[in-house]
């Protein structure tokens, strides 16, 4: 409740002494009875104080809940602005402060950077490239010595089953999520569903904060509603048409990744099994094959450097190509005063003019960009940086001898203007077969010169590492752009915000979220009925602060059945396919398909299937499906489409066979 009541105060204090955001202007009344244990429990010797430091919250909720409180599990998944505040509430509430087996559970992956210490309080200054989640532990420790917490530097993903597994996820009374990302909440909310596990969800997006619960049984999973994808930029104005410098901004990041992290990784999954890959794209042999046949040809063939100074020559190159000959290309295609089908002028508003840039090492930016764009490139390629690459007068002589082409526009050239096209104009006509076997010979010829473990370095962008050049290049590749187009350019910060998708979290928004969701840990201990929860979405800027009863799970009904989401239908036995199908008859239901993961198991339309019959599921997972079932797994997880005696679908719950 403090921490609640904490984020609305000092976020009205912040409006007070700067005058952004729009102040309370009327009575504002918040409580939370429904956290409370019924009044029956609530004795006098219930709510009783025994000298301890939990006597405020003994006389709120009674010392049984207490006790229970500092004897549960639970695990939290982040140890960022939402994590450090969620274990601080931890240790004052008493949370797995017990001594019957109580233990909080942290894991994050990342290390603190200077730039966390604003909003992620139980960081300091020597904390800077530790990891968080053990920093995170040892701060709530001091809060609270008798806090029991583990803390894993390990992603929560399929990839770290290993580490979270079954028995884990069956130890835990409550998961928490503290992330920042929409993928790794799903798989979470997909665990703690396919567990029957309490999902405690927040998120914070500068001013505005979400909550909310999803009680087994009792409330929808995460899952279930999804909010609308963002509005993006159409393909043609990012590449052709931007207007300001948040295209420019998302354009830099796009080329940043593709030259520097997609196309390498292409190149990679060749060289790992260049004759599987080669499969793969003749039997595809549609464009798609063919773009990244293409990519991996720009890295292998046209561009792959093994000195510095080629390095240097491709930068300059590229400088050449997207800043000058595409945007002479594209005034040459449509002239200042080209004009539509209809009559109206083409660069009408918001399309803005272009100029091409002429290159000049008297620019500082222009080689601070062929700085990046190089040291860049040798990463990718493994080679060594020479010691006058910080030197701008010997970078410019080495740029003064890369041999540029004259660039003579084309006729004919198709440039994409439509808003609603998705991707770049394609060579259409075009033989993609033919070019695909074009490219791969050429690729089986210069493969034959590397080593069998050549590999190239998949750049992946790091935002906030100085020292990488992955903003330099950004942030260069965004501002000349915007000078092309002339659009204001940004400094390397605001670059960062933009390009890194960045919007602050503010510490009065985590404060009042995590308050929020504490408030509803209670009612999870407490085994509240739904109308007791509350999902919340407020807006400390505006002021709005909206809450609402969660939504009951969707359920199904067959002849006297009936399930939800949260049901699971377990199986004991090692089952043929004869007897899974035989059990979902006596139940009435047909079932005409059997699949594991992408894996067909067993399907009524293939007369080849019926030879499975008397088959062990278990095997046929396993050799069909290449299901790999840990040794400590006594079970695995199967999908079966049924319908009923008219024929209708019926959708039935995951199937689980216990078959050890």
């Amino acid at each position: 409740m403090a921490a609640m009541f904490g984020g609305v105060i000092g976020q009205e204090v912040i409006k007070a002494i700067t005058g952004k955001f729009h102040p309370l202007h009327q009575f504002f009344y918040f409580d939370s009875m429904e956290s409370l244990p019924k009044p029956e429990v609530l004795t006098v010797e219930e709510c009783a104080p025994e000298g301890s430091r939990y006597d405020a919250q003994i006389a709120c909720f009674g010392k049984t809940l207490q006790r229970a409180i500092e004897n549960k599990k639970a695990f939290l998944v982040g140890a960022g602005a939402l994590g450090c505040e969620f274990i601080k509430n931890f240790a004052l509430m008493g949370l797995a402060c017990g001594e019957d087996g109580g233990e909080v559970t942290v894991t994050d992956d990342d290390v603190i950077e200077k730039s966390n210490l604003s909003r992620q309080f139980l960081f300091r200054d020597w904390n800077i490239g530790q990891a968080k989640s053990l920093c995170a532990t040892n701060a709530a420790r001091a809060i609270n010595q008798n806090l029991n917490a583990r803390s894993l530097e390990n992603r929560v993903s399929p990839d770290t089953e290993d580490v979270f597994d079954d028995s884990f996820w069956k130890s835990l009374d409550v998961v928490v999520n503290a992330l920042d990302n929409v993928k790794a909440r799903l798989y979470v909310d997909s665990r703690c569903v396919y567990f029957a596990k309490p999902l405690l969800e927040s998120g914070t997006l500068g001013t505005k904060c979400n909550t909310q619960m999803v009680v087994p049984n009792v409330t929808e999973n995460y899952g279930a509603s999804r909010d609308p994808p963002e509005k993006s930029a159409p393909m043609c104005t990012l590449h052709s048409f931007p207007h300001n410098i948040d295209h420019c901004l998302t354009w830099a990041r796009s080329e940043f990744e593709g030259l520097f992290e997609k196309s390498p990784g292409e190149a990679n999954a060749f060289l790992a099994k260049p004759q599987e890959y080669a499969d793969a794209a003749r039997r595809a042999g549609d464009a798609s094959a063919r773009e990244n046949l293409e990519k991996v040809s720009e890295c292998l063939l046209d561009s792959r450097c093994e000195t510095y100074e080629q390095c240097v020559s491709w930068a300059r190159i590229r400088f050449q190509e997207a800043f000058h000959d595409k945007i002479a290309q594209l005034t040459y295609t449509f002239p200042e005063d080209a004009v539509t089908s209809t009559g109206s002028a083409f660069w009408s508003a918001p399309k803005r003019f272009p100029t091409a840039l002429t290159f000049a090492t008297s620019d500082a930016s222009h080689l601070a960009l062929m700085r990046a764009m190089a040291n860049l490139k040798a990463e990718v390629h493994g080679v060594a940086r020479p010691e006058w690459s910080g030197d701008d007068a010997a970078l410019a002589a080495a740029i003064e001898n890369v041999h540029v082409h004259k660039f003579e526009p084309k006729s004919g050239v198709r440039i994409e203007t439509d808003p609603k096209a998705t991707e770049t104009a394609s060579l259409g006509g075009m033989d993609d077969d033919a070019i695909i076997d074009a490219l791969l010979q050429k690729l089986e010829t210069v493969r034959e010169k590397f080593s069998p473990d050549y590999r190239l370095t998949a750049v992946e962008f790091e935002k906030d590492d100085d020292s990488n050049f992955h903003m330099d290049a950004i942030c260069g590749l965004s501002n000349m752009r915007a000078r092309n187009y002339q659009v204001q350019e940004v400094d390397k910060l605001k670059a960062k915000l933009i390009a890194g998708r960045i919007i602050p979290a503010i510490a009065t928004t985590t404060a009042m979220a995590t308050g929020l969701v504490c408030l509803e840990l209670y009612k999870i201990f407490n085994d509240a009925p739904i109308e007791a929860y509350r999902n919340t979405f407020a807006n400390l800027a505006l002021p709005l602060f909206a809450m609402a009863e969660p939504i009951a799970p969707k359920t199904f009904k067959f002849n006297d059945m009936r399930w939800t989401l949260w049901d699971r239908w377990v199986l004991k036995g090692d089952l043929t396919v004869k007897e899974l199908l035989g059990w979902f008859e006596a139940k009435g239901l047909t079932a005409y398909s059997v699949s594991c993961g992408q894996s067909l198991i067993y399907n009524t339309i293939f007369p080849k299937h019926k030879e499975r019959m008397d088959k062990k599921v278990s095997d046929l997972v396993q050799t069909v499906a290449k299901l790999d079932i840990p040794e400590g797994r006594k079970h695995f997880d199967i999908v079966v489409a049924c319908e009923d005696n008219e024929g209708e679908d019926v959708d039935v719950p995951l199937v689980s066979i216990e078959f050890r």
